[in-house]
């Protein structure tokens, strides 16, 4: 509308109207598109129509973790009626497995990759081909094809490849870092400015040493640099050696506040600044504790692919502050490699409010 009313002046069309006209349009559509949203997840839970009856080929945890899922979310409509492990192949009998899925009618097709072999596939394939079956497959997380892979053809011989990192991106690099620019300038200008001489006296006051704190922290492609924050603890020389623990006697008086409600970060919109770090991304960690987990937790060192962040998907999601078990530090490196996979600006904004909202309402591993 806007071109072609550009093109024919002689519509005299009023440039508030088109605009208008296209607020309605897009206001209107959210909202349908919202509430057809929500009708069918209360039509799907409450009066459990719109279902879809699943089965599940093979026993994993990636299976059973599905099965948890789909039972626990009757509002995405699926019904799993059975799990079939695939390891006694003794017991193995596909055609009694076909029949019950037709006598069942069953709709779609669960497959795990890491169990069935190829020749199990293509006879599920082939089967659901000739019965009107949608197949699913579930990748192995530690296989190739739990990475999402991009589907060419050079021909007509199809090609799988690595999909390339968003922030790869020269366009999507460019607007996360004037977003940065902006975001941690004005924190600088309008609470740094006045925050900065008043936590600075009190810091002073209680203990002696410097206001800020610096340590050396692996960022982007595993480079070091010097990670601001202003000082929570004594001066002690354990410092760049052990994480803050709960209890931890270190801790100042005054730094449990800061600790407790995130202040002593905010020196790193400096480092955000100065182009070190981003607002959003991985969480740095201390040089001690990156050559710990880089032998020890597997794909540890895809989070040095983006700069690291203030916060991020996994600070969020509940893996922030002291690392108290490998379930702590594997669950960090999943979700700060789901977000590297898949990066977007709206990620990142949903990420920034997330924190804020968590910092407003207290966090117990904030210590």
């Amino acid at each position: 509308m806007f071109t072609y009313s550009g093109i024919n002046f002689n519509l005299n069309i009023h440039p508030i109207l088109i605009i208008k006209y296209v607020l309605a349009s897009f206001l209107w559509i959210t909202f349908s598109k919202y509430l057809m949203f929500f009708l069918l997840k209360r039509y799907r839970s409450i009066f459990k129509g719109n279902l879809r009856k699943t089965i599940i080929l093979g026993q994993t945890d990636q299976t059973k973790s599905l099965e948890t899922f789909l039972m626990g979310t009757p509002e995405y409509g699926y019904i799993n009626k059975k799990i079939v492990c695939f390891k006694d192949r003794s017991k193995l009998d596909l055609k009694a497995i076909f029949d019950y899925i037709t006598s069942e009618g069953i709709d779609e097709i669960f497959c795990s990759i890491s169990e069935l072999n190829n020749e199990d596939l293509s006879a599920v394939v082939n089967y659901a081909d000739n019965n009107l079956k949608v197949v699913k497959f579930i990748p192995d997380r530690s296989k190739v094809l739990s990475k999402k892979l991009q589907h060419d053809y050079y021909g007509i011989i199809p090609i799988l490849t690595f999909r390339t990192i968003p922030l790869d991106d020269p366009f999507s690099l460019v607007l996360k870092r004037i977003f940065d620019v902006v975001f941690s300038m004005t924190v600088i200008i309008l609470i740094l400015s006045w925050l900065t001489p008043l936590l600075a006296l009190i810091i002073k006051l209680e203990s002696k040493g410097p206001v800020f704190f610096k340590q050396l922290r692996n960022g982007y492609n595993f480079k070091s640099f010097n990670c601001f924050k202003f000082r929570s603890m004594v001066i002690n020389p354990k410092a760049d050696l052990i994480q803050v623990t709960r209890g931890d006697t270190r801790i100042t008086n005054f730094g449990k506040f800061l600790r407790k409600t995130s202040l002593d970060e905010m020196p790193q919109f400096f480092n955000v600044l100065l182009g070190d770090m981003s607002v959003v991304g991985p969480r740095p960690h201390m040089l001690s504790h990156t050559d710990i987990y880089a032998n020890k937790i597997d794909k540890f060192m895809v989070r040095h692919f983006v700069k690291p962040g203030i916060t991020g998907l996994a600070q969020v999601s509940g893996f922030r502050g002291e690392v108290e078990s490998d379930k702590d530090i594997i669950g960090r490196v999943q979700h700060d490699i789901f977000y590297i996979e898949n990066w977007s600006f709206f990620l990142d904004l949903k990420i920034i409010f997330q924190t804020f909202f968590n910092t407003l309402r207290g966090e117990e591993k904030a210590y």
